[in-house]
């Protein structure tokens, strides 16, 4: 089997052209019968589209996950339907009334792609530029996947290579997240990914002359991509021979991604409508839809016309597909009897299965020490990195800081890279200053599946990478983000980089994990959690981020129950507790010391440590009830971050020890004085909680 391009001329007949425009007159009425969305686009790039599932891709629609396929991402998922309408014509389980209950509740085809509701769609995209991102990031792991099992294969012919096809908008490449991830793929050379640019002019607010003037091609050039532009027909229309031999061409470079500039002309070819800004997030209109119709040749008083040639011919990808897969499957069968021990390897992978004793590896740490959880983090995948090779990552630019080299003699860069450790299957990634592309390229290498992927920066530039932390989430990718430098407690940097209300924010995100350890302990625990999680459902966990301390925290008898959430790390001497301190991360030590203090004063007082109230409130109420006793009313929460989190379990009793504005530059320690983070600050308001409650019970009797 070989991936490399052929030499085959394009065949494209009149049954060829009638699906093309079969497919804009379906985008239109999609449209027109929901009353919204954008069809102009969707009309205009139907040649390319088809082009790449009917006469490039090597995929099989009948088995949209085949391990060996291309992969296709729409990056400006606001045209969904250039992706919908493919997938109802190559056969992929759409059917003309998924097309006819577009954008309507529980349809298969909502308003911009939806990874995991819609068989065929390979990311969740919407939001511009995340799409390019995410296939940097698929191309990256393909890479990475291959050097895992198959890495002395001649170029092209390993049944891991594979191809990633992505299209997008003017809008995709204004967002700076896509010039992050094209600057990163043309850094990797990643000769296994092509960008098409719908180079059509349009925006929202008209002509894009309102808002860039660039030489979009010649930016690509500096980024090190190889470049083509796609000329139109005379008539306007996208030219599909001459756009399959720019995508054959760029096949053909392997040392380099492949950029192709197509000029189209949006809503192509409606009489009024075309090259229009209505016509790219607005319905045409039932008399510019039949006016379209008619000069496609299609029955203005007809909706959603597919004539039984149009469909027979485009479910041909079914046999394609199926024969495509048969050539592949001798390829891999022939790497399996020819590599055994790899086979077994990729099938524990795939699997989602971890090797065995992994788990011994993870270290255990002296009680009582004063260790950072960035440097606790950064010893356990160190540990682990000899054990799971499939787990990888690294960092924006902050490894030192991050703790987040898994391996300092194997960087993940191209062979050509003059650095000694650099090696095209290296396991440290180095994301460069690109925050937001990091965390939207975890997510494409999440979701092209068999290898596991993390990324770290300072918690306080979460902010950079929110959007894409966001689609980890909706998405359910078992992404994990290591985020350090997570309060004042990193000192004299300032305001700018101490984070404040960015748990909360970030705790806000539905399906996000967000796990602050107190000590070295739970933040291996916390990391063998984690690990368990993906094994669950590879592929379709939650993400998490990992908010970790820049100094030394004393570090306490590790806790099993640490994996629950939050657990009872201390008890109340002497009683039931009176009072109950709820803390995370650094400011654990502190409540442990306020706790000391009230026990000397009579006051049995436990102490709770929380890491995750995401996994905490994934626990029986019995077991919440354990750690947090209903009848015990006097409880105060202790983080140094806003307080928004901890309203729900101090209860209109209770108390917070917060920090509800900016921080200042100054040592760490000198910070949590004055702003109160101290075991008197915390005592004392445990003993006002207290006596109010004494009040109230005096006032009752």
């Amino acid at each position: 089997m070989s991936t490399k391009p052929t030499t085959t001329d394009l065949e494209w007949t009149e049954l060829d052209q009638r699906s093309v425009d079969t497919a804009r007159v379906l985008a239109a009425d999609a449209v027109q019968k929901v009353g919204n969305g954008h069809p102009g686009t969707a009309m205009s790039l139907a040649p390319a589209a088809y082009t790449l599932f009917q006469k490039v891709m090597r995929h099989d629609p009948a088995d949209a996950d085949w391990v060996g396929r291309d992969r296709f991402v729409l990056s400006a998922g606001h045209s969904s339907l250039t992706l919908y309408t493919q997938l109802y014509l190559a056969g992929f389980g759409l059917e003309l009334d998924d097309l006819k209950s577009f954008r309507t509740w529980g349809s298969k085809t909502p308003g911009h792609p939806e990874y995991g509701h819609t068989t065929g769609v390979e990311t969740t995209t919407g939001p511009l530029g995340q799409g390019v991102a995410n296939a940097v990031g698929m191309a990256m792991a393909a890479r990475y996947e291959r050097g895992l099992f198959d890495p002395e294969a001649a170029e092209g012919e390993s049944p891991f290579d594979h191809f990633v096809y992505c299209v997008a908008g003017d809008g995709c490449l204004q967002e700076g997240i896509s010039a992050e991830a094209s600057s990163m793929a043309g850094h990797q050379k990643l000769g296994n990914l092509v960008l098409l640019w719908d180079d059509n002019h349009i925006s929202i607010e008209g002509d894009t002359e309102t808002a860039v003037s660039e030489d979009t091609v010649k930016r690509y050039e500096a980024y090190g991509w190889h470049v083509q532009r796609v000329a139109p027909k005379p008539d306007g229309d996208l030219d599909p021979h001459a756009l399959y031999d720019a995508i054959e061409a760029a096949k053909a470079v392997t040392d380099r991604p492949s950029f192709i500039a197509m000029r189209s002309i949006i809503a192509w070819p409606a009489p009024n409508a075309q090259n229009t800004e209505a016509a790219h997030g607005s319905a045409l209109g039932d008399d510019e839809v039949a006016a379209t119709k008619r000069v496609l040749g299609f029955d203005p008083e007809q909706s959603f016309e597919v004539s039984d040639e149009v469909i027979t011919h485009t479910r041909k990808a079914l046999e394609r597909g199926q024969a495509a897969r048969a050539v592949w499957e001798k390829a891999y069968q022939q790497w399996r009897d020819n590599h055994p021990d790899l086979a077994a390897e990729y099938d524990r992978v795939a699997k989602g299965d971890l090797p065995k004793g992994w788990e011994e590896k993870i270290p255990v740490f002296e009680v009582g020490k004063g260790v950072a959880t960035r440097a606790a983090s950064g010893k356990v995948l160190q540990a682990l990195g000899g054990v799971i090779p499939e787990l990888w990552g690294g960092s924006a630019d902050l490894a030192g800081s991050n703790n987040t080299t898994i391996d300092k003699t194997s960087s993940f860069l191209p062979a050509d890279n003059p650095l000694p450790e650099a090696d095209p299957y290296g396991r440290t990634i180095h994301f460069g200053i690109r925050e937001h592309a990091m965390a939207a390229e975890m997510n494409g290498i999440a979701l092209h599946g068999n290898t596991r992927i993390y990324g770290g920066t300072f918690l306080v530039f979460s902010d950079y990478m929110r959007n894409a932390v966001r689609l980890s989430a909706l998405m359910h990718l078992p992404v994990t983000y290591v985020w350090t430098h997570d309060s004042i407690g990193l000192g004299e940097d300032g305001p700018t980089h101490q984070p404040i209300e960015h748990l909360a924010s970030l705790r806000a995100i539905p399906g996000l994990n967000v796990v602050r350890p107190a000590d070295a302990n739970e933040t291996a625990i916390a990391w063998r959690e984690i690990l368990k999680r993906w094994t669950k459902e590879f592929g379709k966990g939650q993400p998490h981020g990992l908010a970790l301390t820049r100094q030394g925290v004393p570090t306490y008898e590790p806790n099993e129950d640490a994996a629950k959430g939050g657990y009872v790390l201390f008890e109340a001497d002497g009683g039931e507790p009176e009072v109950v301190l709820i803390a995370t991360g650094s400011e654990v030590h502190v409540a442990v010391e306020a706790r000391e203090q009230l026990q000397s004063a009579g006051v049995p007082t436990r102490v709770v440590s929380m890491p995750c109230v995401e996994w905490f409130e994934q626990q029986d109420q019995g077991y919440r009830d354990s750690v947090l006793p209903p009848a015990v009313k006097a409880r105060v929460a202790v983080e140094a971050g806003i307080g928004l989190t901890w309203h729900k379990y101090v209860g209109d009793a209770g108390r917070i020890v917060s920090l509800e504005h900016f921080g200042a530059s100054a040592d760490g320690k000198v910070l949590f004085r004055e702003f109160g983070f101290t075991a008197e600050n915390v005592a004392a308001a445990a003993r006002a909680v207290l006596d109010s409650g004494n009040e109230i019970a005096a006032a009752q009797r």
